[in-house]
């Protein structure tokens, strides 16, 4: 296991603005593509009860740091891991890695850190990160999360 969960993306022309570079709201977009397919594909029962019972999780925090640029048709793998759980806060990290000819190259890092919440739109309240996404992270944890 690589210890991060990954998604492949290919960059459109839409991706980029009128000089050919990935416009930079684009990065923080694939980290919420990366979260959901996460959510989905890892932590079913979570994705249900967003989707059908109460619970949310609100961003707090999302940033991103950049090294260098892409383009169109390039070849993207976004890499999600844990780097920090609390009682009722995830902290994700981003790693944005331009695979190229079989080598890769670190172009962004980022992270986006969430807060789970359960109650009605007008009166949320913080909740505890549920058991079945605290396992679901546990693959993708940094050395220095206890889980």
């Amino acid at each position: 296991m690589a210890g991060y969960y990954e998604i492949r993306h290919r960059v459109g022309f839409e991706e980029t603005n009128f000089v050919g570079n990935v416009y930079y709201v684009h990065y923080l977009r694939w980290q919420g593509h990366c979260r959901e397919q996460f959510l989905q594909e890892k932590a079913p029962e979570v994705m249900a009860e967003i989707m059908n019972d109460d619970l949310k999780l609100f961003t707090l925090k999302a940033d991103c740091e950049f090294f260098a640029e892409i383009a169109a048709f390039d070849e993207l793998s976004v890499r999600m891991r844990l780097d920090e759980l609390t009682q009722t806060q995830v902290e994700f990290a981003f790693d944005y890695v331009r695979i190229k000819d079989g080598t890769e190259g670190l172009i962004a890092r980022g992270r986006q850190r969430i807060a789970c919440m359960r109650g009605p739109n007008n009166d949320t309240v913080p909740t505890r990160v549920p058991a079945q996404l605290r396992e679901a992270l546990a693959p993708y944890t940094a050395a220095h999360v206890t889980i």
